[in-house]
């Protein structure tokens, strides 16, 4: 058994990399799509049928480019943040359950889509995603360029303010469940119950907010602003190191969606008359393009807006949120 449980968490993990790693490259294509069909364009159409083998292309051409390091640049830690926010991507992957158990066909082994079912999970990811605010702050101050200074200046003060805020958002709904283990989460959400945005809207509403600013999303996207700060943090960077950073923050993306999902909207349970997979796959599906339609909708904000938004507004509202729940659950 224990022989059986090493190889299904390695072939877990190595699951895991591959689709994910793919999702990044796909959801790259959707995003132009969608953009494009916001603002009235066409957007990738010429490579493959409907432009979809753009994402080949584009992938093909990133690892195929020339891996510059700049002359002066602190070598050793510049080469190595774009691996820190691939590799915090992912193993913060490793404690959320993806689907709900399910067995093998023509056998009765039973797999749970989860690498390590830990009774923190809550915890676990956030303080994974946490870590990863260190591959833009070392990036940005090892690549000794000004505008990467500034990224990596401007990731203290976005995601160290935003891991507050996400923090007490999670709180409330964690009072209400009594536990920090995602699939305890899930279960409580099961059956009759109701899904646990209808109790907690607001920690809901926070939560999303401050997971586009975690991820780096539009209208949060201050750490490599090309208005302001050219490629921020990334400036410096090309070829496969930058390709590292673009699939640490679509894997993000898709870690706060099933977060979200799992802790607010009833995760994979049984919806109506659809099958919990496929369940959460559509909720997860539509709050990854909220991801893309916030970002055709909103325009960037500045630096003090954002600070005055996390510190006056939202950080507020989720203290004012915990009280209530508190009081109520009293």
């Amino acid at each position: 058994m224990e022989t059986a449980y090493i190889i299904e968490t390695i072939i877990k993990i190595i699951v895991i990399l591959t689709v994910f790693s793919a999702l990044a490259g796909i959801t790259t294509y959707f995003e132009r799509k969608v953009l494009a069909f916001m603002q009235r364009r066409l957007g990738p159409q010429h490579v493959g049928p409907f432009g979809i083998l753009q994402v080949a292309a584009d992938g093909i051409k990133l690892f195929t480019k020339e891996d510059i390091v700049p002359q002066n640049a602190v070598k050793p830690i510049f080469m190595i943040a774009p691996a820190i926010a691939a590799a915090t991507a992912f193993i913060a992957m490793s404690a959320v359950p993806f689907l709900p158990e399910f067995t093998l066909p023509f056998t009765d082994y039973t797999v749970r889509p989860i690498v390590a079912d830990v009774n923190i999970g809550v915890l676990f990811v956030v303080g994974v995603m946490a870590v990863g605010m260190y591959a833009p702050l070392l990036g940005g101050m090892a690549s000794n360029n000004k505008w990467s200074l500034l990224g990596a200046a401007r990731t203290v003060i976005q995601m160290l303010s935003f891991e507050v805020v996400t923090g007490l958002a999670l709180i409330a709904p964690l009072m209400m469940v009594g536990s920090l283990s995602l699939i305890d989460i899930n279960d409580y959400q099961g059956g009759d119950s109701m899904w646990l945005v209808v109790a907690q809207p607001i920690a809901f509403i926070l939560y999303l907010i401050s997971g586009y600013a975690e991820t780096n999303r539009t209208p949060f996207d201050l750490l490599e602003h090309e208005a302001e700060i050219i490629t921020g943090y990334a400036t410096e960077y090309s070829g496969i190191r930058w390709g590292l950073f673009a699939i640490g923050e679509y894997a993000n993306m898709f870690t706060v969606a099933f977060v979200a999902v799992l802790v607010f909207l009833g995760g994979y349970n049984s919806m109506w008359f659809i099958p919990g997979g496929l369940a959460i796959i559509l909720k997860v599906s539509i709050i990854i393009f909220l991801f893309l339609w916030v970002r055709a909708a909103w325009p960037h904000v500045r630096p003090d807006q954002l600070m005055w938004l996390c510190w006056k507004v939202l950080m507020p509202l989720a203290l004012i949120n915990i009280l209530i729940t508190g009081i109520v659950l009293i």
